[in-house]
């Protein structure tokens, strides 16, 4: 059976998601694979006739639960379609399982998810292999928003970055959540997204910029999802690097591994792909005999539209935070949180890559 690779497109209103499904189906099958691009059921469900705004709260409940059980039921539909197909499939969800409880209070999201005998960490860890989020047009690019192109989109632009807001918050956590900001060039957001996919895939693609800081905590970061992870380095050629990671929440683990390859004295390929604890636990046969094992704590947050993944480390270097910023670039605009301290700008230097940090 050929690959499956899932992948869960998301985003506030007016993001970019209907431009950007066409451009994944011509750029991937023009590369040889089978793409499936699903509906949006929310869509779907109010041209029916569902009122998402209704004042009747049992008619809200079953129509969410509707929506969950149709998500669910059309991707499972979909995976095994795919299983059938001789060429590698992508399979691109317009929306996902947790954008339904972006929606919802807390208290009726877990009630619906015991009726429907599931949690949080099936529908977001578990069920797919990258998590697009595409910012709303209404943070960032306000000059771009509207209504017009989607007849079931009613929301004013403030309500449109709350709800942008509350997405990302939803899917916080994901192992592999990258959020695609707005930037001068719409097509650049484009390009962002089929880079991101083309990592999952394995397909080498050239590592977006990053910021990275020592800082240190100085107040309670809010609204944080934290997660355990263990990095373990196998043995590998000159000029490239594999790592086994193991990533914990609340119990329940996934398993990566990733490959990296230096091609020029600026340019670093790097693919990455989820796998089984199986195939984990033998891949462990291979340690780098010259490198410990990382150990850190990562917390995952969103502050003023901007995804920050803050690592502290167990072992080695006990103690050090790291804060890192995916997706920036040069004349990005980073807005710092007020909890955390800035010591120091340690992007680019070596020293304080985990690779290096690992060496015995």
């Amino acid at each position: 059976m050929k690959k499956i690779t899932k992948v869960c497109l998301t985003g506030g209103p007016c993001a970019g998601k209907t431009t950007a499904l066409v451009r994944i189906l011509e750029h991937f099958t023009s590369l040889g694979y089978k793409v499936f691009t699903l509906p949006e059921i929310p869509t779907m469900m109010s041209t029916a006739g569902m009122n998402y705004l209704t004042t009747n709260p049992n008619l809200f409940y079953e129509g969410e639960k509707a929506t969950l059980k149709l998500q669910l039921e059309i991707e499972d539909h979909f995976t095994r379609m795919a299983e059938t197909c001789e060429k590698p499939v992508i399979i691109v969800c317009d929306r996902g399982t947790m954008d339904i409880s972006a929606y919802m209070s807390p208290v009726m999201w877990q009630a619906l998810m015991d009726e429907t005998a599931t949690n949080t960490v099936k529908l977001r860890d578990a069920r797919y292999d990258a998590v697009l989020h595409l910012v709303s047009a209404a943070n960032g690019a306000e000059q771009f928003y509207t209504t017009s192109n989607n007849q079931q989109r009613t929301e004013g632009i403030e309500l449109a970055r709350e709800l942008d807001n509350k997405v990302i918050a939803a899917w916080t956590g994901h192992p592999h959540l990258r959020v695609i900001g707005n930037t001068e060039k719409f097509d650049t957001k484009l390009h962002h997204v089929l880079t991101e996919i083309s990592k999952v895939l394995g397909a080498p693609a050239p590592i977006e910029s990053e910021r990275k800081y020592i800082v240190e905590v100085t107040g309670e970061i809010p609204g944080y999802i934290e997660s355990e992870i263990t990095q373990t380095y196998l043995l590998a050629d000159p000029g490239s690097e594999v790592r086994l990671r193991k990533r914990g929440w609340q119990g329940s683990y996934e398993y990566f591994q990733t490959a990296k390859k230096q091609v020029s004295e600026t340019e670093m390929i790097e693919t990455e792909r989820h796998i089984t604890p199986h195939q984990y636990y033998m891949l462990m046969q291979q340690v780098d005999p010259e490198r410990r094992p990382i150990k850190k704590i990562r917390k995952n947050f969103v502050w003023e539209g901007q995804y920050f993944e803050l690592d502290t480390y167990i072992e080695p270097a006990i103690g050090l935070n790291i804060l890192e910023i995916e997706g920036v670039t040069d004349h990005a605009s980073i807005h710092f949180p007020p909890f955390l301290k800035i010591l120091e700008d340690i992007t680019g230097n070596t020293d304080y890559y985990n690779y290096t940090l690992a060496k015995k």
